[in-house]
């Protein structure tokens, strides 16, 4: 009679267990599918923000343009008048004003100059280094957009010989399968001969990234977790089903310049030893010692 109570509770048991590890199990799977959408969010809202700046920087150089050509039609124009104003005919209706321009029957030697003329070219040639310098600032602008990128192979082999950043040059066919190449994966899904743009699917960091409508010679930027320096897949060549172009990452991580610089100051500290050698990535050598005799 004694058993009874234990027999009917052991089936509850049995069954309320396996209830709470399912339960356990759907939370987790929940809060790491939350986790992993959170994550792809933030990665494209980076993505959306490198798009931003590069749209107000080209913004910018054609703002700088257009001010380039609107200072160079000024300056022709102001010159085309000072032209105009110089070699007008001086008025010669008057016989005070002829009288004037002689003395004792000669003519003068030289004109006055004319002060107008003066404070023209004055202006001119303010104008004119306005100018250039503008222009300057525009190649500058230029350079620092577009200097990275490499349309042709052989704008890649000069870039790569500056040793500054890491390049993998890619030939890829329309495929659902990832190509490694470099630090990520890149996959063709469609690539449009007609107006020139591919739609690629990255693997950046065991994380997928979808990116729709890459133009010829567009960078597509973004940042892994230990890197300064943005990676850059740039496309050069669309065919059908079939595209060419490079990724570009930097040549070392943020883990591995710090390595570098901890090491570079701990060899600069290093104090020699009586021996006269510096640090210890050398021995010194071994003084032989005088075996006693007994």
């Amino acid at each position: 009679m004694e058993d009874s109570p234990v027999s009917a509770e052991t089936p509850v048991v049995k069954f309320v267990a396996p209830l709470i590890a399912a339960v356990v199990v759907a939370v987790g799977g929940v809060g790491y599918a939350v986790h992993e959408h959170h994550t792809a969010q933030q990665l494209a809202t980076q993505n959306q923000q490198e798009a931003a700046d590069l749209a107000s920087t080209r913004n910018q150089l054609n703002a700088l343009t257009a001010k380039v050509s609107e200072l160079a039609t000024r300056a022709q124009e102001q010159a085309a008048a000072a032209q105009l104003s110089a070699t007008a005919p001086a008025p010669a209706n008057s016989a005070t004003a002829q009288a004037s321009t002689r003395v004792a029957g000669k003519p003068r030697a030289s004109r006055v100059p004319d002060r107008r003329l003066t404070k023209m070219q004055a202006q001119l040639d303010a104008q004119g280094k306005a100018i250039d310098q503008t222009r300057g600032d525009l190649a500058s602008a230029k350079t620092e957009l577009t200097g990275s990128i490499a349309k042709t192979h052989d704008e890649l082999v000069v870039l790569e010989k500056r040793g500054e950043r890491n390049y993998f040059e890619f030939d890829l066919d329309k495929s659902k399968q990832f190509a490694h190449e470099g630090p990520l994966g890149v996959s063709l899904r469609k690539a449009n001969v007609k107006h020139q743009y591919a739609d690629l699917e990255l693997m950046v960091e065991d994380r997928d990234l979808s990116q729709k409508h890459v133009n010829l010679n567009q960078p597509v930027m973004f940042y892994q977790s230990d890197t300064e320096q943005p990676i850059q897949v740039v496309v050069n060549a669309i065919t059908k089903d079939h595209i060419h172009g490079y990724v570009s990452a930097p040549k070392y991580r943020k883990s591995e310049l710090a390595s570098m610089s901890d090491a570079a100051t701990s060899g600069a500290t290093a104090q020699p030893n009586p021996d006269g050698i510096v640090g210890d990535t050398q021995t010194a050598p071994r003084k032989k010692l005088t075996v006693p005799q007994e």
